[in-house]
């Protein structure tokens, strides 16, 4: 029974103050998160230290490309999710409250002392959106802080502006995952609002965190040209251009069953979209190694680093380009 974080009380309601849902509580109610109920006047987070996923994973893996390349990270989930995502690949876990998930308890400081032992650079809040075990994540990453490990935040960034500051000064990396530049689209395949996701994207470019972006290419869904476009655009104007972008190739799962994976030719048609309209690094992802896995230098086009599935390659020299000697975006030195 962990007290939650953001809420205020009102005509006998919670009203949940943590993400844009801003879901009103009666008595017993839980949010659309399965994990934040109203007990007895409190907020009460029922996903707090009860980890159903837990797993050393290469920090490629979460996609994070241009930090701390090579190393290790914890990877940690709790039951609950704030979106409902039709596709979602981790809707057993995501799409149920933590008590129907079998899990095991993990203080927050335990979980340190595992990525110690194992040998971590980082913790990594993944696998669900960790918007739904904000406090947990929150407490977790303080001390992860003061132990030197680094946190690295995966989410789709459906969080309102006061949590995420708190948030932002423990966080040393993000990967956020757009669901679809298409305000429509966004509602109907992940129940959630565009903007705000937008809005926080800002924000953490703004801050001292390091950000990559995915996007998942679903047929008829996420993947309209124009759509597109326009999503290449906003992240150039607005200052997104060194940002690493993720492009995925979609694979049938959970609601979507039915809808084919995204052809291939789409997926290289389009990651050359996105590096004509000016962004610098674009990746990817789901079809294998291929030119569009390794990064490369910016200036003089010279290979960085190539990636073999979760294996990599080194070219740089001290961080630095070996053909130009220029710095490449991103952090290479733990």
């Amino acid at each position: 029974m962990h007290r939650a974080s953001y809420y205020r009380m009102e005509k006998g309601c919670v009203v949940c103050e943590l993400c844009p849902h801003g879901c009103r509580l009666q008595p017993g109610q839980t949010g659309i998160c399965r994990t934040r109920t109203h007990n007895d006047g409190q907020l009460i987070s029922t996903a707090y230290g009860k980890a159903c996923a837990l797993h050393v994973d290469p920090v490629e893996k979460k996609p994070l490309y241009h930090f701390l390349p090579g190393t290790q990270c914890l990877s940690i989930a709790m039951a609950g999710c704030n979106l409902r995502c039709l596709n979602c690949q981790n809707h057993e876990i995501s799409q149920h409250a933590p008590s129907d998930i079998d899990s095991i308890p993990l203080a927050p400081a335990a979980a340190v002392e595992q990525a110690l032992s194992k040998s971590c650079a980082s913790i990594a809040y993944t696998y669900t959106d960790p918007v739904a075990y904000y406090d947990y994540m929150l407490d977790t990453a303080r001390l992860a802080r003061q132990a030197g490990l680094k946190n690295l935040l995966v989410s789709a960034a459906y969080i309102n502006p006061k949590p995420l500051a708190a948030l932002i000064p423990f966080l040393d990396a993000a990967n956020i995952d757009i669901k679809s530049f298409d305000e429509g689209v966004c509602r109907r395949l992940s129940g959630i609002r565009l903007q705000p996701v937008l809005n926080n994207l800002l924000r953490l470019m703004m801050s001292d965190v390091w950000l990559e972006i995915t996007y998942l290419l679903i047929p008829g869904y996420s993947d309209a040209e124009e759509s597109l476009q326009k999503f290449f655009a906003w992240l150039v104007k607005n200052g997104f251009s060194q940002v690493p972008l993720h492009l995925n190739r979609f694979v049938p799962n959970h609601r979507l069953m039915g809808i084919a994976s995204t052809p291939l030719e789409q997926l290289l048609g389009t990651a050359e979209a996105a590096l004509t309209a000016g962004m610098h690094y674009v990746y990817v992802g789901n079809i294998g190694s291929s030119k569009y896995s390794h990064s490369y230098c910016r200036h003089c086009k010279a290979v960085l680093i190539q990636r073999q599935a979760y294996r990599i390659t080194s070219k740089l020299e001290n961080g630095l380009c070996s053909q130009c000697g220029r710095a490449p975006e991103g952090v290479y030195k733990y």
